[in-house]
């Protein structure tokens, strides 16, 4: 009977480690996405009022968990019953992911070059509430990649296994995220506070007010990190899961790194489905008037 526990405690720490060493490459697939995550709510949850940034945070928060588990338990049915379908969704979450970040790239080029003033003028204002809707459906967007992604590197092996560490990123991409954005929307005001604690020219003053001045730029250089990461997240989908494009990078283009393949196939992918929509969109109003 002793020889029978000391066996069951041994195959449950063998199955701990191998769930951990699972996790570690499930981790490290879905890090560039948690990265994109980050960005993007960093950019929704800041520009509201100091005593409203927390409040605001806190809404989108919770709306992430619902969406977790409104999405977990649709791809665990999906695993089981439907896997085949898993690489469609993957390749169809590229192709979103594309698009986004040319656009992405489209917009801040034309308020560039274009220097078109009136267009921030004449954007609708959103209300809170709408923003927090907004920011809760694109949480909802790019949870939906992270637990398939999560889910893909984990499809082969046991049901138990892929629950455990599918519902762990999930859980991480919405503690661990909404954290790390919860300190960088109040980063000026723990600057704020560190300079009214310090004495005047002192390190630590110096130490505020870099706090305070740097928000702004980190926010930019987190947008921008974040479109990159999309872009080479939404090549890796697209090569990955479709034989012909693995196949024309293998005969063609092996000598290029795939980290540069697929940021390129993102971008130029994302342009085509860009300039479809662009050119499609304008009519969908007018014949809907009709």
């Amino acid at each position: 009977m002793v020889g029978g526990i000391f066996a069951i405690l041994d195959d449950i720490a063998m199955l701990m480690d191998d769930t951990a060493a699972v996790t570690k490459i499930s981790v490290k697939n879905t890090v560039p996405l948690l990265g994109d995550d980050l960005a993007v709510n960093a950019e929704e949850a800041s520009g509201y009022n100091a005593s409203r940034e927390l409040p605001v945070l806190w809404a989108i928060t919770k709306g992430s968990f619902r969406n977790k588990l409104i999405i977990l338990p649709i791809a665990f049915i999906l695993s089981a019953i439907a896997p085949w379908l898993i690489s469609p969704i993957l390749v169809l979450g590229g192709l979103y992911l594309s698009f986004e970040g040319a656009e992405v790239i489209y917009h801040y080029l034309h308020s560039k070059f274009k220097k078109d003033a009136h267009h921030e003028d004449s954007a609708k204002k959103l209300t809170e509430e709408q923003k927090i809707k907004s920011a809760i459906v694109t949480d909802f967007i790019l949870s939906i990649e992270i637990v398939v992604v999560a889910l893909g590197s984990v499809i082969e092996q046991p049901f138990v296994m892929q629950l455990v560490v599918v519902s762990f990123i999930a859980v991480l991409a919405t503690v661990g995220v909404y954290g790390i954005v919860a300190l960088l929307v109040r980063m000026d005001d723990i600057g704020y506070y560190i300079i009214e604690k310090a004495e005047r020219d002192s390190l630590k003053e110096k130490f505020g007010k870099l706090l305070v001045t740097s928000l702004p730029k980190v926010i930019k250089v987190l947008s921008v990190v974040g479109t990159i990461a999309m872009l080479l997240v939404a090549g890796s989908l697209i090569s990955h899961h479709l034989d012909f494009i693995h196949h024309f990078y293998s005969e063609y283009f092996s000598m290029v790194p795939m980290l540069a393949f697929d940021f390129v196939l993102a971008l130029i992918t994302g342009a085509i489905l860009l300039t479809f929509i662009t050119l499609f969109t304008p009519i969908v109003p007018e014949s809907s008037n009709k």
